[in-house]
């Protein structure tokens, strides 16, 4: 399967900037990143994205990559007074079929915004108001970027075509290559004189409110799309679209695991033993929970439905109750008189306390 144009990769025409290569990839690159995005496709784009920024990003591969396209030196054409496929196609064919028409409808980049916010607001979703720097069509022109009264001209070196023919020398003769015109940066409009507002741009910047809902169950990088709220199109193409990246705080209590959340119980030594009716939090308010006589540290207790909400739609988790019994460390004398009590009395004991005590006892004999 034939490599898409590295420009069509990253969304750019062919007169790009160095800063607009190296913008539209950090864009890519956070969008498509493995670690943000967990789609079937998201690696792969996102090693095409990095593909082409190390071959635009460089002055001599994008000259090289230019001429020859995906043709290039490495398969033994090209070179800087050389011929590629691409050239001799254009002169048995009649053009380049593969070079992309500078005036087509382009779809407009896409923008990524960082939100952080609370747990609970990530258990629940709420409705959000976002302000983002985004791209509009100059008011002032109506997006031409000619001046108020004035309208773009017709490039008379490339007949508003965008391209112009260029004729090499090679070894099989003349061959004639067909490259973006830089008069118009492959426009094929030239603008005599620039509004005032947008200067040529045909867009200006501005800070626009966007009302955002947060989706219930939402997880900590995973990411919005909302449909058409990126940078313009260009000539007439439909608008980009808008990620929205989340970050969620970590909650005091509860410990998230996918649609799950895990509780630590702190119980004391005689609600342990004895047993208990207690009252423990969860994220839809406090349930009761019965503890058996006899519990022990590491017990789980699972609230079936007490989790989170999945964010596709897919039940509700679980919350898992983890018991953790303290040893109290200052005690009264009453309190230490009953634990003699208790221990006269007997009961389970534990095998390293029987032997420790064993060894006590060897140790006094002894006359250590």
């Amino acid at each position: 399967m034939s490599k898409r144009d590295y420009y069509d990769v990253l969304g750019l025409s062919k007169s790009a900037s160095k800063e607009e290569i190296r913008k539209a990839y950090r864009s890519l690159s956070k969008k498509y990143h493995p670690d943000l995005n967990k789609e079937a496709n998201a690696e792969e784009k996102f090693k095409e994205a990095t593909e082409a920024f190390e071959v635009l990003s460089d002055d001599k591969k994008k000259a090289q990559y230019d001429q020859f396209g995906h043709a290039d030196s490495n398969q033994g054409f090209g070179g800087a007074d050389g011929f590629g496929f691409e050239d001799i196609f254009s002169t048995f064919f009649g053009g380049n079929t593969r070079r992309r028409d500078p005036n087509a409808p382009r779809k407009g980049d896409d923008l990524q915004y960082s939100m952080t916010i609370d747990f609970m607001e990530a258990v629940f979703g709420k409705e959000e108001e976002i302000e983002i720097p985004k791209e509009e069509t100059c008011g002032t022109c109506d997006g031409s970027g000619a001046k108020k009264g004035t309208k773009p001209k017709t490039c008379t070196h490339c007949g508003g075509s965008g391209q112009i023919n260029v004729t090499q020398n090679t070894p099989l003769g003349q061959m004639v290559n067909r490259r973006a015109c830089h008069h118009c940066q492959g426009t094929g409009k030239i603008i005599p004189e620039k509004c005032t507002t947008c200067h040529g741009a045909g867009k200006v910047t501005k800070r626009k409110k966007i009302k955002v809902t947060i989706p219930e169950g939402v997880d900590d990088g995973q990411q919005l799309r909302v449909s058409g709220q990126g940078e313009p199109g260009h000539n007439g193409g439909p608008a980009g679209d808008l990620y929205i990246v989340f970050r969620v705080r970590e909650h005091k209590k509860f410990i998230r695991e996918d649609d799950d959340i895990y509780l630590e119980l702190s119980l004391s030594y005689p609600q342990a033993a004895l047993g208990d009716e207690i009252e423990v939090p969860t994220v839809q308010g406090n349930v009761k929970l019965k503890i058996p006589a006899g519990t022990q540290t590491g017990t789980r207790f699972r609230l079936k439905g007490k989790g989170i909400k999945n964010v596709h739609g897919r039940g509700i988790g679980d919350q898992h109750v983890i018991v953790k019994v303290l040893t109290p460390k200052k005690m009264t004398e009453k309190q230490k008189e009953l634990m003699r009590e208790f221990a006269a009395i007997g009961g389970d004991t534990p095998e390293e306390y029987s032997s420790s005590l064993f060894d006590k006892i060897k140790r006094t004999i002894k006359g250590d």
